[in-house]
C-alpha cells in the first residue's frame, strides 16, 4: 500500500528535479587517511604512506574525514565536530583506529560512536560519539594489540577501563534541513561523569584543497562577517555557491588554510604559518595568538571553552545557510528542528513493520546507519597514477602498480559504502546488498546505486564490474541481478507499480558483465566456474585469490553456484519485462537455456562424467584438477557447498501463459534434455502448472537441507554458520606434498589469509543468510507450503518450511534483541557496559558475528549489508498478522 509523509514527498521533490535536497548529507568520510586514494607510494603501502598521525598536518587529494560530518555532494565545502579535553596529546578531529598490520585481526576503529537518526533527504541527522575526559590511550592501543595474536580478542577502546567511571562526554550533533541549502545544526556537549569536566568544543567549517592539486580556477575562502549584531563567516565556493555560517557566540574564532605542513613532515620551509594542524598546534600548546590573527582562511572554527557541572548538558546552535539570516536562532529555529523530528517518526512509523517497540528501534538504527554511509567517492585512476606533478612526481613504478589496467575507471559519486571509517571505499557485491534495505527507504537511491556500477566509467570495457579499490581486478560475487529483482520487487510493493524502465537498463548493461563472466571464469569451457575468492576471503584450505597449488584448476561450487543465480535473476528480469515488452522473451529463453547447461554441468547427471557432487556424503565440493589430469574434491563442509541452495527460481502459471514463446521453448528443452538423461527438475514440469527452476534437484536439496539445519552442522542459535561444526575436528588435505587444513573457528579468524580481519569460517554472514531465506521462500511459494522438513535435524520435530523460515529469521533477529537479562548477544564481549542506561538502547551492526554465541565482529559499524535485519523484521512482522 502506497505510503505518503512529508519525507515521501521531499523525496519526490528532489527525484523529480523540483528541489535539490541532496545537495547536502552525510558524505564526509569518517577516514581518508590510509585509503588506496591517498597512496602515492611505490609499493602500494597505503596504510604507511598517509598515516593518522600525518592526517592533522597534511591536505588530502581525493576527500576529506571528520566526526559527525556533513559536506555537499562532492566534498567541496565539509563540516565536522572538533574537540580537546585538554589532556590528548593531539585534538580530536577524525576518528583513530589501526591499520591492518597494527591489529590482531586486521583494521578497526577504536572510538565510540553511533548513528542515532537519519532520514533518506537528510532533513533530519543525529550522531553519538563518546569522548573520554581522560587521556585518548592512542599508544596503549597500539602497543596492546600489536602484543596479541591472532588467538585473542581485539582490544577495544572499552577495555581500556576509561569509561568504567563514566568518566566522559556524551556529543550529540543533530542536523535539520529547514531547506534545501539551509541547515540548522545542534550540537550538544553532556557531562556524564560525576565530577565537573572542560572541553574546548571547535565545530569546523572547511574547504577541500583543490588549489594545491587540481588547479581550481578561483580558491575558495571563508570570511569573518558582521551585520546585524552578528558575528558570522561567508563561505565561498565556485562549484558550490556563497553561503553563511551563524554560530552562538564563541569564545574564540580561529582561522587557518587546510594546506600541508611542510615544515613540520618534510623538513622543508613553509610559505608560510598558516596550516592544516594550526588549531591542534594553538590548543595543545595553549598559544591561540596565530588562529585569532586572521579573519579569512579556509579552515574555520569557533572555539567554545565549556565547563560543565556533573551531568549538566550544553547547547550550542550553528546554521549554515545560502541566505542572509537576521535572526538565525530565532524561536523558529526550534520549531523547525521540532518539525523535522516529528516527520522524521511518522516516516519510520509509515515503513518499519517490526510488531515491537524494540524491533522498530532496531530497524530505525539499522536505517540510519545504512543512510549516514552514504559517501562522496573520487577515484580517477588515470590521474591517480600519473601523480600531482605541481606537488610531487609518483615513481615511475606506479604506472604499472595497482589497478593500472583500469584507466578509464572515474568515480565521482555518491556511493553506499561498506562503512564510514573502516571501508572508505565501495565494494560491488556489498553495495548491492545494501540496496535491497536502500529499496525500503529510498528506492530511487537504491536503483541508481546499481546502475551506477554498470555504468561506462565504472565498467571496463570488457564488461567487467570493479570490486573494490584495493584490487578492481579482483571478483566479487555478481549479485547485481539479484538485488535489482529484490528492490523491483519492494518498490513496486510499496508503491504498487514497477519500474519497467530501471528493468531493462539494467538487464541491457548486466548483459555485457555476464557475458565477460562466461568468457572469463569459464576456462574449461563447461559450464563450471572458477573465480578466485569471491568475497569469501579466508573460506578455502588455501587463499583462493592468489591461483591454485600445483598449477591446477579449481572448479568452483560457490562460483558455479552464484552465477546459475546470476543466470536465473536476469531469467527472472527478462520475463517481467517480456510481459510488457515481447522483443526481450528471446532473453529470457537464452538465460533458461544457459541455466540448464549450468545446472547439467553442476550436478554432472549424465554417464559420461563424475561432478562435484559426494553421493555419500551428500555435499557439494569444490573440485582441484592437476596438469596431470588427476582430480579430488576438497571435503570442506562450507556454505560455498550450500550456496548451490541459493539459485533457485518459481516461474508462476499466470507468467507462462502471458509468454507462449518461452512456454514452448521450455517444453522443447523438457523434451530434448530428457533424451539426453540431464537435469530432471525441468522434466517434472507439468504443463498448467508452475515450473521451479532449481540448481540442486529434489532428492539432492532435501539430503543437504539436513546438514543445513543441524545445530552440530551449520544451524546456530543465531542463523546459519559460513563452516560446519563439523569441522571442529579440522580437515587435512595433501596436495603435491604439501598439507592444507582448515577447522570450524567460530569467532575471529586464527590464520593470517586476508590479514585476518575477515572470517568465513564459522561466523555468521548476515547478507549469506538473507540470501538463504529468500531461496526458501521460492521453494515454499512453489510447494505451496507443503514441505515439511525435520527441524532441527535429529530433534523429531517436522515442521513447514515457512516456519523453518520464520524461525531462522527471528534466531538472525534476536542478535540484535534484549534476552530476558537485558542482553543483546552482539554486545557478548561488553555485557555489562551496554546495560548501562546511556548504552542499552545504542545498537552496532557488526561485520558479520560468532557463529555460538552472536557476539559482534569484524567492523563495527558495517552497518551496510548488516542493515538487512531491518528487511527480516518487515517480513517477520507481516506474516505474523498475516496469520492472525
Amino acid at each position: 500500500m502506497k505510503v505518503t509523509t512529508r519525507e515521501h514527498t521531499r523525496l519526490k521533490e528532489n527525484y523529480s528535479g523540483e528541489k535539490d535536497w541532496l545537495k547536502f548529507g552525510p558524505y564526509l568520510s569518517e577516514r581518508q587517511w590510509g585509503t588506496v586514494r591517498e597512496d602515492y607510494s611505490e609499493n602500494g603501502d597505503a596504510w604507511g604512506y598517509f598515516t593518522h598521525d600525518h592526517a592533522r598536518s597534511r591536505a588530502y587529494r581525493w576527500g576529506e574525514d571528520g566526526i559527525a560530518g556533513i559536506s555537499d555532494r562532492y566534498s567541496n565545502i565539509c563540516f565536522a565536530v572538533a574537540m580537546w579535553n585538554g589532556k590528548d596529546p593531539i585534538i580530536k578531529e577524525r576518528l583513530f583506529g589501526l591499520t591492518g598490520p597494527e591489529g590482531n585481526h586486521g583494521e578497526d576503529v577504536k572510538e565510540l560512536y553511533y548513528y542515532l537518526e537519519n532520514t533518506p533527504s537528510h532533513s533530519y541527522m543525529k550522531h553519538l560519539y563518546k569522548y573520554p575526559q581522560e587521556e585518548f590511550p592512542y599508544k596503549k592501543i597500539v602497543d596492546e594489540n600489536r602484543k596479541r595474536g591472532l588467538d585473542d580478542l581485539e582490544y577495544k577502546l572499552l577495555d581500556t577501563g576509561l569509561f568504567d567511571n563514566d568518566n566522559y562526554f556524551n556529543i550529540e550533533t543533530e542536523y535539520v534541513k529547514a531547506d534545501t541549502q539551509d541547515l540548522l545544526i545542534k550540537i550538544t556537549v553532556t557531562n556524564v561523569s560525576e565530577n565537573k569536566a572542560s572541553l574546548h568544543l571547535l565545530p569546523t567549517l572547511w574547504m577541500r584543497n583543490q588549489w594545491n592539486f587540481s588547479g581550481i580556477k578561483e580558491k575558495p575562502f571563508i570570511k569573518k562577517q558582521h551585520k546585524n549584531g552578528n558575528t558570522y563567516v561567508n563561505a565561498k565556493h565556485i562549484y558550490v555557491g556563497a553561503y553563511n555560517l551563524y554560530f552562538d557566540e564563541a569564545d574564540h574564532l580561529f582561522f587557518t588554510e587546510n594546506e600541508t605542513n611542510e615544515a613540520l613532515l618534510y623538513n622543508r620551509k613553509n610559505d608560510h604559518p598558516y596550516k592544516k594542524d594550526l588549531f591542534h598546534d594553538a590548543l595543545v600548546n595553549g598559544d591561540f595568538s596565530l588562529p585569532t590573527s586572521r579573519e579569512e582562511g579556509t579552515k574555520f572554527a569557533p572555539v567554545y571553552q565549556l565547563k560543565l557541572a556533573s551531568k549538566e548538558s550544553k547547547v550550542i546552535k550553528l546554521r549554515f545557510s545560502s541566505e542572509e539570516i537576521d535572526a538565525p536562532f530565532n524561536e523558529d529555529f526550534e520549531h523547525v528542528f521540532q518539525q523535522r523530528i516529528t516527520e522524521n517518526n511518522e516516516f519510520y512509523n509509515a515503513i518499519c513493520k517490526g510488531n515491537t517497540e524494540e524491533r522498530k528501534s532496531i530497524q530505525k538504527q539499522a536505517y540510519a546507519g545504512l543512510l549516514w554511509t552514504k559517501q562522496y567517492y573520487n577515484y580517477d585512476v588515470e590521474t591517480w597514477l600519473k601523480g600531482d606533478s605541481e606537488v610531487s612526481i609518483p615513481p615511475a613504478k606506479r604506472l604499472s602498480g595497482r589497478n593500472s589496467n583500469w584507466k578509464t575507471l572515474r568515480n565521482h559519486d555518491i556511493m553506499s559504502m561498506p562503512d564510514k571509517w573502516e571501508y572508505p571505499w565501495y565494494a560491488s557485491w556489498d553495495s548491492a546488498f545494501h540496496c535491497i534495505s536502500f529499496a525500503k527507504v529510498d528506492p530511487e537511491f537504491a536503483k541508481n546505486q546499481l546502475l551506477l556500477f554498470t555504468k561506462e566509467w565504472y565498467m571496463a570495457p570488457n564488461g567487467q564490474i570493479p570490486a573494490y579499490e584495493w584490487s578492481f581486478s579482483d571478483v566479487n560475487p555478481p549479485v547485481q541481478a539479484w538485488a535489482a529483482s529484490k528492490v523491483y520487487e519492494i518498490e513496486k510493493e510499496q508503491t504498487g507499480k514497477g519500474d519497467i524502465a530501471f528493468l531493462k537498463r539494467i538487464l541491457n548493461k548486466l548483459a555485457l558483465n555476464f557475458t565477460w563472466w562466461v568468457n572469463r571464469l569459464d576456462v574449461n569451457n563447461n559450464n563450471i566456474f572458477e573465480g578466485g575468492f569471491l568475497g569469501l576471503d579466508n573460506i578455502g584450505v588455501f587463499d583462493r585469490s592468489y591461483g591454485v597449488p600445483g598449477n591446477g584448476t579449481l572448479e568452483q561450487v560457490d562460483g558455479t553456484s552464484w552465477m546459475a543465480l546470476y543466470c536465473l535473476s536476469m531469467l527472472k528480469i527478462s520475463l517481467e519485462v517480456s510481459i510488457e515488452d515481447d522483443a526481450y522473451e528471446d532473453m529470457a529463453v537464452k538465460y533458461f537455456g544457459h541455466f540448464v547447461f549450468i545446472a547439467e554441468a553442476l550436478n554432472k547427471i549424465s554417464i559420461d562424467q563424475k561432478g562435484t557432487w559426494d553421493e555419500n556424503e551428500g555435499f557439494f565440493y569444490d573440485k582441484l584438477t592437476l596438469p596431470s589430469g588427476e582430480s579430488t574434491l576438497i571435503k570442506v563442509r562450507s556454505i560455498a557447498g550450500l550456496l548451490s541452495l541459493a539459485a533457485v527460481l518459481n516461474i508462476k502459471k499466470e507468467v507462462l501463459q502471458k509468454l507462449p514463446r518461452f512456454e514452448q521453448s521450455v517444453r522443447w528443452f523438457q523434451n530434448h534434455r530428457r533424451k539426453s538423461l540431464k537435469y530432471p527438475v525441468i522434466q517434472a514440469f507439468v504443463e498448467g502448472e508452475d515450473l521451479l527452476l532449481s540448481l540442486v534437484p529434489r532428492n539432492r536439496i532435501l539430503v543437504m537441507m539436513k546438514s543445513f539445519l543441524d545445530e552440530n552442522e551449520f544451524l546456530s542459535p543465531y542463523g546459519i554458520r559460513s563452516l560446519s561444526k563439523i569441522h571442529s575436528e579440522p580437515y587435512h588435505i595433501k596436495i603435491q606434498n604439501i598439507y592444507y587444513s582448515i577447522s570450524y573457528e567460530p569467532g575471529e579468524s586464527t590464520v593470517h589469509l586476508f590479514g585476518g580481519n575477515s572470517n568465513w569460517r564459522g561466523p555468521i554472514w548476515m547478507p549469506i543468510n538473507y540470501l538463504f531465506i529468500q531461496a526458501m521462500k521460492e521453494y515454499d511459494s512453489y510447494n505451496h507450503r507443503t514441505i515439511y522438513l525435520e527441524y532441527p535435524t535429529g530433534s523429531g520435530n517436522k515442521v513447514s518450511l515457512k516456519e523453518i523460515i520464520e524461525d531462522l529469521s527471528k534466531r538472525l533477529i534476536n542478535m540484535f534483541e534484549k534476552d530476558g537479562n537485558g542482553n543483546r548477544p552482539i554486545n557478548a564481549q561488553h555485557t555489562n557496559r551496554y546495560q548501562d542506561p546511556m548504552f542499552e538502547d545504542l545498537i552496532l551492526f557488526y561485520e558479520y558475528f560468532n557463529g555460538d554465541n552472536g557476539r559482534g565482529l569484524g567492523a563495527a559499524h558495517q552497518t551496510g549489508w548488516t542493515s538487512l535485519v531491518a528487511n527480516l523484521i518487515d517480513d517477520i512482522g507481516k506474516s505474523e498478522v498475516s496469520s492472525e
